[in-house]
């Protein structure tokens, strides 16, 4: 076994026994009585979070860690995977031990937990030591810098064949139909062609976790962040085109009457009904509980729908409306919301919403524009009697929990495929731009922001993958989840900021893809639970629960 291999792992354990130290104190914080405190954690903030945030670098570095281990069984694990893990360990621990940002400006020290003793402790162990000093060095990052430039690439064989399978088919579309045309795109703010999402579709996009019998390929949530990232890594819009049909899919799946699955899973798998996430409210955000947009039976058994939504992502063109909606105003909070099936008539450039009883506005935004984004006013909006999901009033925001888990593996994809999209446009302009009469390249400060992004994008994709592979096993992964997500959305944030850096002012021009990539990353930590609300819920989690890891 590689030594790094064995350092890597010693230090593991080492960090997972400093976490617990902070687990610890954080407790006594927000749990003084052994359970933890809502009023407590909102004040702690700081410290809940940065928990969070120290507890999913830890599982990153775990997952990390299998994707060394797995390479090294494989025969695959060379100079360009070395480099990755020491750079990986040595930047994370130094993190954990010393700063951890979670935000460009919130650091999180030792001292806001009162570990200080426990993290020189942590930091003064010899494999740890020996990371901190050798891991990530100016020595390590120009070599894996010099790798990538040669056109060296970190494995990322899955020991599945269908799985790599699938990877390549959907690069290989993707550099065919997506990455030469997303630009135009952006910059026209046109949605993604009917022609393309057709070529999607007998792919199979919209069906990856639909079961066969319902006309889907009936594969896992890896399979499904491969297509995402793959996707992603030509235009975000790309990748996300399938979100809104996994969350229909799995709601559906899961919850959806033998009708309800008969009527729309083979359509929904076969691109023929095109879904759309009906959730958000104005002035709701991430509390769901305050939704108040209300759905009223009518005496035929149909239901009529009055209220505002927001922030409703390819909305004109979709065909059903996963609609969540408050159906007994007498039961405050969760308990009166219900999840209704809503089919409406796709629109056109001339007639958006023709429907009668819904009319929307388009909210125009910097990025992330093939599906376009409204505001939503219902009056009267009609829906089919047998459109309450399951045929059980009140699940709504139970059934919508289920999909989370899902719906945030598959946004740490799309944040990995974002990523190297950035990575991809940085490296391509470095080696082709000269300075000095030298390719960017050969500048430390360039070839340190290239293999930093490398080898942050594998520890956020083996952390993402980690969550999927739970997923698949039936396990319980809300909390690594939501890990993926919130790593993986930094991640392409700084990616994609460092390539526009990379680019000098080129990357301030919009005729360069960079400026596009730049603005679909900023939406990564916001859409799926804003980065805070992440971190508040894995904190709380990880507070409030004893269980073993998935």
């Amino acid at each position: 076994m590689s030594e790094w291999i064995e350092a890597a792992r010693a230090s593991l354990g080492a960090a997972r026994d400093y976490a617990e130290a902070v687990r610890n104190a954080v407790a006594q914080a927000v749990a003084p009585e052994g359970v933890a405190d809502a009023a407590l954690i909102e004040r702690a903030q700081h410290q809940v979070h940065g928990f969070a945030w120290i507890a999913a670098s830890i599982v990153a570095l775990e997952a990390t860690l299998d994707w060394a281990t797995r390479a090294e069984g494989a025969g695959a694990f060379d100079v360009c995977e070395e480099l990755i893990l020491r750079i990986g360990f040595g930047e994370y621990l130094a993190q954990i031990a010393s700063g951890l940002p979670m935000s460009a400006s919130e650091v999180v020290r030792p001292a806001a937990f009162g570990t200080q003793a426990a993290a020189r402790a942590f930091a003064s162990l010899p494999d740890v030591a020996r990371l901190l000093a050798d891991g990530n060095t100016s020595e390590t990052r120009a070599a894996l810098a010099a790798l990538l430039a040669d056109g060296v690439r970190p494995d990322e064989a899955l020991g599945d064949d269908t799985l790599d399978l699938i990877r390549q088919q959907f690069r290989t579309f993707t550099a065919q139909q997506i990455t030469p045309f997303a630009h135009q795109w952006h910059l026209d703010d046109a949605l993604i062609p009917d022609a393309v999402i057709a070529e999607m579709a007998v792919l199979g996009v919209f069906g990856v976790c639909i079961p066969e019998e319902h006309g889907g390929l009936g594969l896992g949530k890896l399979a499904m962040a491969l297509v995402s990232e793959e996707l992603s890594r030509g235009w975000i819009c790309a990748g996300s085109l399938g979100t809104r049909s996994e969350i229909a899919g799995e709601l559906i799946t899961h919850n959806g009457t033998p009708e309800q699955k008969a009527r729309f899973l083979p359509r929904i798998a076969d691109g023929s009904y095109l879904p759309t996430a009906v959730f958000t409210e104005p002035d709701t955000g991430s509390d769901l509980a305050a939704v108040r947009t209300r759905a009223e039976r009518q005496a035929d058994g149909s239901w009529r729908v009055t209220g505002a939504k927001t922030w409703i992502t390819h909305a004109a063109r979709a065909d059903l409306m996963t609609m969540l909606v408050r159906t007994d105003p007498a039961v405050s909070g969760y308990g009166g919301l219900s999840m209704l099936l809503a089919e409406k008539t796709r629109g056109s450039d001339a007639a958006p919403f023709p429907d009668a009883g819904i009319d929307g506005s388009e909210i125009a935004v910097l990025g992330y524009r093939g599906m376009k984004e409204y505001a939503l006013g219902l009056d009267g909006f009609a829906v089919a009697a047998d459109g309450l999901l399951g045929g059980e009033e009140g699940q709504g925001f139970k059934q919508l929990m289920h999909t989370f888990e899902g719906a945030r593996i598959q946004t740490a994809a799309r944040a990995i495929g974002v990523a190297w999209n950035a990575f991809d446009l940085a490296m391509d302009y470095a080696l082709c731009r000269k300075q000095f009469g030298q390719a960017l390249t050969h500048f430390p400060r360039v070839a340190d922001k290239l293999a930093l992004m490398a080898v942050e994008i594998v520890m956020a994709r083996e952390l993402t993958y980690f969550a999927a592979r739970a997923k698949d096993r039936g396990a319980r992964c809300d909390i690594e989840a939501g890990m993926a997500k919130l790593l993986a959305a930094r991640v392409a944030w700084s990616a994609a900021d460092n390539a526009v850096q990379i680019h000098g002012g080129n990357g301030y021009a919009l005729e360069y893809p960079i400026s596009r990539v730049l603005c679909d990353a900023r939406i990564l930590n916001i859409f799926e639970g804003a980065a805070e609300i992440q971190a508040q819920v894995i904190g709380r989690g990880l507070l409030s629960q004893q269980r073993p890891r998935a």
